[in-house]
């Protein structure tokens, strides 16, 4: 039996505390899945003001944080998992994580270097000295070059071990080289085997160079991040560390996604009780007066309008959508140009298309419940964790077959009734609609659909099988 390790896990947003995406689920979800392996992980995230807001009281720990002026409190998440927040009002007192809307904080690079020192000095004050330092994303990259640096001498971290894991590598925390001082770093590390990137300080190629072990959200965007098309000028890092580059598919939290027991929905259902999720269907029809004959599907969208998300190919596709016997939901906020073109399609066809220009997660649940398909015609994906509630839900997917969408999500055949979904290779609007037809006159055959909607129910995408995977990891990168 392999030991239990003490794990430190690092990111600047944990579900329930603060959401703004995917990162979230995964840092609230993770941790509690690895702790039922019997490990000793503790989270640790910044002090926002929605954080009181988790249902978790937090306790104020008694730390100052030499040369940092800045709290700690304790809260904890599922399985009794110890969350440290830091408190610094300057930098976290804010409404919003990253930036107001459009942009973001022009003192980011302070906020995120404080708090990446601020994590090492919380581990040292706490007396936890970790086996591994589990980092996310680019606002955590300086953890792994602070310990071959700073704390290079630090017996606390001695037998330390990073893992940096990549959820988005489109973002990644690239600052101006004038700022390089803001970190506590020296200049010799603005180079090309350092933390330079053309020109500019980057957050991410520390994580990606310093890191003793890297990961991403599936195995296909591993291999897909290494090419010029998807690398966002990492590829050639990320090809040189490919023997240290795991791709490692994210879980689904069934305690929160699963219709069974979803207290956001009008109706309970399983594999068992298909028929409640008409009631859950009702409800759509009548929150967004829909008008629609009995047999006509709903398709829904919960997404970031963003580029990355495909949207460009339903603006193509609208005209020929408009023909079809279809309502469309759209739940999410993003760009301005996204934003118009789907509140201009509501206007014009408020009886099939329903806008919903927020971030409201009850009522994505409620859609997801209600609607028959999921559209998620993405550009690039890391993993994408809509797709995997959707399956529970009975909901299909439709998706663009890259990152974790490949993986996640297996072209059904109504010849062997095996199969989860629907998927389309080439981003053009005609593969995208070619993929929806077959959606559309599969749906007419009740039986082939309803077999299609218990195979996606039956799928088990539990963060269990992750953990054991992330498990696996952190003891290779202890013995390498």
């Amino acid at each position: 039996m392999s030991r239990k390790l003490k794990i430190l896990f690092v990111a600047s947003e944990v579900h329930p505390f603060a959401k703004t995406g995917g990162l979230a689920d995964v840092s609230g979800a993770l941790p509690p899945a690895l702790k039922k392996l019997g490990h000793d992980i503790r989270v640790i995230m910044p002090k926002y003001p929605c954080t009181t807001k988790a249902g978790k009281g937090l306790l104020e720990l008694d730390l100052e944080l030499p040369g940092f002026s800045g709290s700690l409190f304790q809260s904890e998440l599922a399985e009794g998992v110890p969350v440290y927040l830091i408190e610094h009002d300057g930098y976290y007192n804010r409404e919003h994580l990253y930036g107001e809307p459009g942009s973001d904080y022009p003192d980011n690079v302070e906020r995120f270097a404080y708090f990446c020192r601020a994590v090492l000095e919380a581990a040292k004050k706490l007396d936890f000295k970790p086996d591994i330092i589990h980092c996310n994303d680019w606002h955590t990259g300086l953890i792994p070059v602070y310990l071959k640096t700073l704390y290079r001498k630090d017996p606390g971290f001695a037998q330390t071990k990073t893992l940096f894991s990549i959820h988005n590598l489109g973002y990644q925390g690239n600052f101006p080289h004038s700022q390089l001082k803001a970190t506590g770093l020296d200049e010799s590390l603005f180079r090309e085997e350092g933390i330079e990137f053309y020109g500019q300080i980057s957050f991410l190629k520390g994580g990606l160079i310093f890191a003793d072990t890297l990961t991403t959200v599936s195995p296909a965007y591993s291999q897909e991040i290494q090419t010029t098309e998807l690398g966002f000028g990492m590829e050639g890092i990320l090809q040189k560390r490919s023997d240290q580059l795991h791709g490692i598919l994210n879980g689904v939290d069934y305690t929160v996604w699963n219709p069974e027991t979803d207290p956001f929905i009008p109706a309970n259902y399983g594999s068992q009780s298909l028929s409640q999720k008409k009631q859950c269907r009702e409800d759509l029809v009548k929150i967004f007066s829909l008008r629609l004959c009995k047999r006509t599907p709903i398709l829904c969208m919960i997404t970031r309008l963003s580029e990355q998300k495909g949207i460009d190919l339903l603006m193509q596709a609208r005209d020929a959508l408009d023909e079809q016997d279809i309502a469309l939901l759209i739940l999410g906020t993003g760009e301005t140009r996204y934003e118009s073109f789907f509140l201009q399609w509501n206007q014009d066809r408020p009886d099939r298309i329903a806008t919903t220009l927020m971030f409201d997660e009850p009522l994505g649940h409620r859609i997801l419940a209600g609607s028959d398909m999921l559209l998620m015609p993405s550009s690039y994906e890391p993993c994408g964790l809509t797709q995997m509630y959707a399956l529970k839900y009975g909901t299909v997917p439709i998706v663009r077959d890259i990152g974790g969408l490949k993986n996640s999500i297996q072209e059904f055949s109504d010849k062997t009734g095996k199969g989860t979904g629907f998927k389309f290779k080439v981003l053009k609007a005609k593969y995208f609609l070619k993929s929806l037809q077959k959606a559309l006159s599969c749906f007419n055959q009740t039986a082939t659909w309803k077999k299609l909607m218990l195979n996606g129910m039956a799928k088990d995408n539990s963060w269990e099988v992750s953990a054991k995977q992330y498990s696996r990891l952190y003891h290779k990168s202890l013995r390498s």
